[in-house]
């Protein structure tokens, strides 16, 4: 396969996101693999032998191995082999050898046109924390039966990154002289699907102590994740939901972190979203998954009210609006703990949120506070939505956040007014920007968009033949929405259906529609 010079490092033979990010990761792993001076000879080399010509992925593989006489074994089947890797990981621990073993077994699953699947070349970045959180000392480990050194210039390291290359092999690090926490896929070093035997009481640990700042975060979405499935189920028997304490005071520790960056904070505090839940489900629940996230919001908010009030107010800014990492971070540190505290049911908190939206001096800041105060119906939420409006009509692309805001609003029955903002004057069904962001937003909610008397689903089979006379690539986008009705409850999959069957039926339907459609049902 022959591509540009950029396209070759990214490994690239299509423009689909997926293929994108997927090779921007590869070229990733180049780096972490060999650090960043080894990564720049590796560049200077492909583009002293290549510039201005048509190259391959396998020119690029070339020149990061010989500038630094590197041995990567199969690391090409990241470009030719489909899927993502599954990586499980176990640990032991040997007081009397004074040694820690990590056992990792990978297997990529099976893909149209590749069943079987060779082992991958997957960089995995490694520190072990003591029982008071900090970074344990390496300096050697056994690998295929011999000691290996990994320590620098002599001196031991805190992180080491293990070439895990085969079905299953063994890591074991010498001289630790007490039972570790391993911190497993540092960075997030290589893009797989990790399982680790580790347990809550391990993860509430790495919450609190890790350095590693992905794997802080990580520590406390599979927490999240676990926390929120149970509560789904609690939800499901009719039982009532509870809090664990040691989440809510995870996120504290974290929200409470003065040596953090404040950018990991608000993304460290923030719950996985209801999709991403719904997914793990055999059966997704729009309703308990909605329910439990709100709970959960809710008890947050109230249980560390005075530290989210001490967040807003100490991260505010009257000074003129500046475009950099420091201020940006405070923005989204600020705006996280006023979106927390608005789901609570509390004047006071209106109140803020009005007096955020007035004294805001950038668009990032006053639309933050308006999603706030959107949050309630009511006329609040109306007047500022309209104020919000007159100030940024003559902006189209504010506007489009604008109906993307209240499309995907969680306000019970909001598909009527969805419906209502279609003859907006600033809608135009034939601008995909104005669907997509209208539209699309709605899809988007799980609570409405899944509402179980089927008006969301009626809703959108209505516009997807709309749009199909105006614009076929557009309406199959749209129709897109209802292509994973077999996740859902019998009840929803008898909505779902009808629409899907009402559109195949319609006259004239577009190539288009007609395919997403078709194979939906399938």
């Amino acid at each position: 396969m022959i591509f540009t010079v950029y396209e070759s490092v990214l490994g690239l033979s299509t423009t689909t996101v997926t293929v994108y990010e997927k090779g921007a990761e590869v070229v990733r792993m180049y780096k972490t693999l060999l650090g960043t001076q080894g990564f720049r000879k590796g560049m200077d080399l492909y583009f002293k032998r290549h510039d201005g010509q048509a190259v391959t992925c396998e020119d690029f593989f070339a020149a990061m191995q010989d500038a630094n006489g590197a041995d990567f074994a199969n690391f090409l089947l990241w470009y030719s082999q489909a899927g993502t890797p599954v990586v499980k990981v176990s640990s032991s621990y040997n007081a009397e050898a004074h040694t820690f073993s990590l056992k990792f077994s990978q297997e990529v699953p099976p893909t149209p046109g590749q069943p079987v699947k060779e082992p991958m070349f997957i960089p995995l970045a490694v520190g072990l924390l003591d029982s008071s959180g900090k970074d344990m000392p390496l300096s050697s480990l056994y690998h295929d039966g011999t000691l290996q050194s990994v320590a620098s210039n002599n001196q031991p390291v805190f992180n080491t990154v293990l070439r895990v290359t085969k079905k299953e092999e063994e890591f074991v690090f010498c001289d630790i002289f007490e039972r570790p926490i391993p911190s497993l896929l540092r960075g997030y070093s290589a893009p797989v699907r990790l399982e680790s035997d580790l347990s809550d009481s391990d993860l509430f640990f790495l919450l609190a102590h890790d350095s590693d700042e992905f794997n802080r975060w990580e520590a406390g979405q599979l927490l999240a994740r676990k926390l929120m499935l149970s509560l789904v189920s609690d939800f499901q028997q009719n039982k009532p939901l509870t809090l664990n304490p040691k989440f809510v005071q995870g996120l504290k520790s974290i929200l409470c972190d003065v040596g953090l960056d404040k950018e990991f904070i608000a993304k460290a505090i923030t719950l996985p979203g209801e999709g991403e839940i719904m997914d793990m489900m055999e059966v997704a629940d729009p309703d308990a998954v909605h329910a439990v996230r709100t709970f959960i919001r809710k008890e947050l908010a109230s249980q560390l009210k005075s530290e989210f009030l001490s967040t807003v107010q100490n991260n505010r800014s009257s000074e003129e609006y500046t475009f950099n990492h420091p201020n940006m971070a405070r923005r989204a540190l600020k705006n996280t703990a006023l979106a927390y505290l608005a789901s609570l049911e509390d004047p006071e908190i209106t109140e803020l949120a009005l007096h955020e939206y007035n004294t805001a001096t950038n668009m990032t800041d006053q639309f933050a506070a308006l999603a706030a105060i959107a949050q309630k119906p009511g006329k609040t939420r109306d007047d500022v939505l309209a104020d919000f409006y007159s100030k940024w009509k003559h902006e189209y692309l504010v506007v489009n956040k604008w109906f993307a805001l209240q499309a995907m609003s969680d306000i019970p029955g909001n598909v009527e007014n969805v419906r209502n903002l279609l003859n907006h004057p600033a809608f135009d069904l034939c601008n995909p920007n104005k669907v997509y962001s209208l539209i699309g937003g709605f899809c988007g909610s799980p609570v409405n968009f899944h509402a179980k008397d089927g008006s969301g689903y009626k809703f959108l089979g209505e516009i997807v033949l709309q749009l199909d006379k105006l614009n076929p690539r557009v309406a199959s986008r749209m129709v897109s929405a209802l292509s994973r009705w077999k996740r859902y409850d019998e009840s929803r999959q008898k909505l779902t259906k009808q629409q899907l069957e009402m559109i195949m039926s319609a006259n004239g339907l577009s190539e288009n529609v007609f395919e997403i459609a078709s194979k939906s049902l399938a």
